[in-house]
């Protein structure tokens, strides 16, 4: 079985609460840990506030994400798009993590966050759009 949603949001940090609404409607069924949970949570939370922050400043615009569940294999896949500046958030290396903190630059902790909590995390840019991906694995 497959379910697979979409929705429009404006990039718009306040939207956070209604994206995480979206997503446990669409997972709603399916059998996930709190652990698997909460790393979702806060892959999601990472990338809608990178791109409410930064996608369209000064400006505004929206932000679709499609979701898809699957059962075989048990999967939930969520992708990101938006016509914001072209960002490759995969791009840059990965922070020290052994670094104290004043000696870390500023930026990638979070994406650093989301890739080490995701099973896999893609982006591409096409007709205009960053379209990031990340996938999870949702059963034991």
């Amino acid at each position: 079985m497959e379910k697979k949603e979409e929705i429009v949001l404006a990039a718009d940090i306040c939207n956070l609460s209604a994206l995480n609404e979206w997503i446990d409607a669409l997972v709603a069924g399916a059998d996930i840990s709190p652990r698997v949970q909460m790393k979702i949570s806060l892959a999601v939370e990472e990338i809608f506030a990178n791109i409410a922050s930064y996608a369209y400043a000064p400006q505004k615009g929206d932000v679709t994400i499609i979701g898809t569940v699957t059962d075989v294999p048990a999967e939930l896949e969520l992708v990101f798009m938006d016509e914001g500046k072209p960002f490759d958030p995969l791009a840059r290396d990965d922070p020290p993590t052994d670094a104290a903190m004043e000696e870390r630059g500023i930026g990638g902790l979070g994406i650093f966050l989301v890739k080490e909590s995701m099973d896999k995390v893609t982006y591409r840019y096409e007709q205009g759009k960053n379209i990031l991906t990340i996938c999870k694995r949702i059963a034991s």
